[in-house]
């Protein structure tokens, strides 16, 4: 049984979309109990934590460090995913297609060196000096000016990053049960602050084993019905061939510096993780390396098939939300409420809103680490001003996820994940490999490495390149550049590679060679076999049925007396129409009602025909920014009159049954994008004829016009022939 049954093909989540997947009172209310259920029991699992805990800050930062491996890889797998996987990749993978696998294969790359690795380095190291923060190793000595400036930034990056989790559970709740996304992140910030002062990381990591073991489950059964819903992997893969033929190439067309950078970036994005303050956090709880090589296991064996689900859930929602502008972030979530039951449709949203705020208790109980250890380390053993830093670092984030709701672009999750995680890799990740190298770079070898990381990630970020490069390589590049240029100039005896000599010109010359060889080739084959540009590409023909329905939307009505020779002009907007936001508007339609009010005088009005009135001429133009048309009508007598002027900008062509065509075209015709919504102009006019016979004179000043302007809106589906 599905939760609902309607095509969806909406953006940024607006009412009307939630008003076209409204289920029945029965089934909304069994949908809200299924998550309030299960969303108690995760909450109760991390409040359990309260009778293990220890009133120690040690405790409440790293759990004492003897967590089970177990319990923190699969919290490390749900903290390093959360928001980011359910929402963000989920609206990566529909807009890309088989190329995701690169992200997947590069990123899991990247993660098993960070954990094979570095995560051995910061366990040690953290371990030995006692600190609990990232920010404390990029320093010999906790609370140096770079430790400070490196937990400044953590709390700069790690506030956005748990604010783009707040705002998740916000969207997910928004979407699957139409409460305010603000009444959401406040459920958000309270949920945080208890897991907080329930048992600090203790709790967060109870609850994302928990939430983590249910949601493999209930992302199992979505991947599954989503596969019969689009008729298997050969259905899938038809589908996305007629969608679009670049969605079934293993790489993506119009990479402006080629496949190589573009996969490598993936790969320091999974390195990265060894960057992120929240995921360390998972591996400081750890008590000896050999839980940590535990902990790996488990962290690879969740989360390979965990991506793997999650790549065939994105691209079926591609297939099965494949009509007009579909905001490809609510993929997973519609998905859910178009295949399921209400409560399975439950279990997953509870699933998703405790990952993103157990998520964002970790981030907020990183930032707490970051800043009593390293900003402000005379607080560092007082655990209940600890605690205060966690409420107000929590507020910090609330108030950031409440305020990008009001600015255009900033509710994006994917957007604000990519940044927040690229940023803080490219940050910690050169440092931490240099220092581990065996080199001691001093404060101003490190402040400016981690300045021009930052930099780089930002200006990358705004140039308009990062579709093509994730910021990942300019940002890590630009750090370790910096190290080489900060190694030479300032005369430095040491190798800039610390215990290990730097080789000679020759060999890395040779070592060069040996690297470029592949990289030229594969680069060549991408110039010569990489698919057409996308912008060209519209997909497969193939035979369709297309049927539509239209409705109407009245944006503004009204009675004027205008009269002869006046133009009256009337601005509208469609914001002044409910739930016009995000549909599919292809037109608009103006009527125009008058009727006749010539009068006559005079003996000579006595012969018959003498009173007639001659017709008057009344003129509508309608007009937005893109589209204009215009008519004219007559008044006939004492009778009412009317005519109707009617601008449309779609191909009605493309309705019925259809042979030959690629589905793209389809939606390209039927879709009109934003260019139905914005500001209108209407102008009428009256042009008066008085008419009259000797003796009989006629006075007519100009007219009375009723006018409705009617918004022209179209829904539709397309089902194969």
């Amino acid at each position: 049984r599905k939760c609902g049954g309607t095509n969806v093909r909406d953006a940024d989540y607006d009412p009307q979309l939630i008003s076209n997947v409204r289920h029945p009172p029965f089934v909304d209310l069994v949908l809200v109990g299924s998550f309030v259920v299960f969303m108690s029991a995760f909450a109760g699992v991390g409040l359990a934590s309260m009778r293990v805990k220890k009133d120690t800050t040690d405790d409440y930062l790293v759990a004492g460090r003897g967590m089970s491996p177990a319990l923190a890889a699969l919290s490390a797998v749900s903290t390093w995913n959360s928001g980011y996987m359910f929402i963000g990749y989920i609206g990566f993978t529909f807009t890309m297609g088989y190329s995701i696998l690169w992200i997947g294969l590069g990123s899991i790359a990247g993660q098993v060196l960070a954990w094979t690795w570095l995560y051995k380095f910061i366990q040690q190291s953290a371990k030995e000096r006692g600190v609990r923060s990232l920010s404390s190793l990029v320093s010999d000595v906790t609370g140096s000016p770079e430790a400070k400036l490196a937990a400044i930034l953590s709390v700069l990056f790690l506030a956005v990053y748990a604010a783009a989790q707040l705002t998740s559970g916000g969207k997910a709740l928004y979407v699957m049960l139409g409460w305010s996304e603000v009444f959401g992140i406040l459920i958000g910030f309270v949920l945080v602050v208890a897991y907080c002062y329930a048992g600090g990381i203790r709790a967060s990591i109870w609850t994302d084993a928990a939430q983590s073991s249910v949601m493999i489950i209930g992302s199992s059964l979505l991947c599954y019905v989503a596969l019969q819903e689009v008729g298997g992997f050969s259905g899938l893969h038809l589908g996305l061939e007629a969608e679009k033929a670049n969605l079934t190439s293993v790489v993506p067309a119009d990479l402006n510096f080629g496949v190589g950078l573009w996969v490598f970036a993936f790969f320091l994005g999974g390195l990265s993780v060894a960057g992120q303050p929240q995921v360390v956090s998972r591996v400081m709880t750890l008590g000896s390396d050999g839980d940590r090589r535990t902990a790996m296991i488990w962290f690879f064996v969740w989360q390979t098939p965990f991506i793997l689900i999650m790549t065939v859930i994105g691209l079926a929602s591609r297939v099965v939300f494949s009509n007009g502008n579909f905001d490809p972030e609510l993929g997973l979530p519609m998905l859910a409420m178009e295949t399921l039951g209400p409560v399975w449709v439950g279990l997953i949203l509870a699933s998703i809103f405790a990952a993103t705020m157990s998520t964002a208790d970790s981030q907020v109980l990183a930032c707490t680490a970051a800043f009593t250890d390293d900003v402000m380390p005379s607080i560092s053993q007082d655990h209940k001003k600890t605690k205060i830093v966690t409420v107000v670092i929590a507020l910090l984030a609330t108030a950031i996820s409440i305020f990008g709701l009001y600015v255009p672009g900033g509710d994006s999750v994917f957007v604000l994940v990519v940044l927040a995680v690229y940023g803080l890799g490219a940050i910690f990740i050169p440092i931490l490999i240099i220092r581990w190298a065996g080199y001691r770079p001093d404060t101003i070898h490190s402040v400016a490495m981690m300045l021009a990381a930052l930099f780089a990630v930002l200006l990358w970020s705004i140039s308009g390149f990062g579709d093509d490069v994730f910021p990942s390589v300019p940002g890590m590049g630009a750090a370790f550049m910096t190290h080489f240029v900060m190694n030479e100039i300032r005369g430095s005896e040491a190798s800039p590679l610390g215990r290990y000599e730097m080789p000679e010109l020759r060999s890395l010359a040779v070592g060069a060679l040996v690297l470029l060889a592949p990289y030229s080739a594969i680069e060549a084959a991408y110039v010569v076999y990489r698919p057409e540009s996308s912008e060209s590409d519209s997909g497969l023909p193939g035979d369709w049925v297309v049927e539509a329905v239209f409705d109407r939307k009245v944006m503004a009505d009204g009675i004027e007396y205008l009269d002869d020779g006046e133009t009256l002009s009337l601005e509208m907007h469609t914001d002044s129409v409910s739930g016009a936001q995000g549909t599919n508007v292809v037109g608009v339609s103006v009527t125009l009602l008058y009727s006749e009010d010539e009068t006559s005088s005079g003996l000579g009005c006595a012969v018959p025909g003498a009173t007639s009135p001659d017709p008057d001429t009344i003129t509508g133009k309608i007009s937005n920014a893109a589209y204009n048309g215009s008519s004219s009508g007559q008044n006939s007598g004492g009778d009412i009159s009317s005519h109707t002027v009617e601008v449309e900008w779609f191909n009605s062509s493309l309705i019925g049954n259809l042979s030959g065509v690629p589905k793209s075209d389809i939606v390209d015709g039927l879709e009109a994008g934003e260019s139905g919504l914005g500001a209108y102009l209407l102008e009428l006019t009256v042009t008066v004829e008085s008419g009259g016979s000797p003796g009989c004179s006629h006075t007519d000043d100009g007219e009375e016009v009723e006018y409705v302007v009617e918004l022209i809106t179209l829904d539709y589906t397309i089902a194969s022939a």
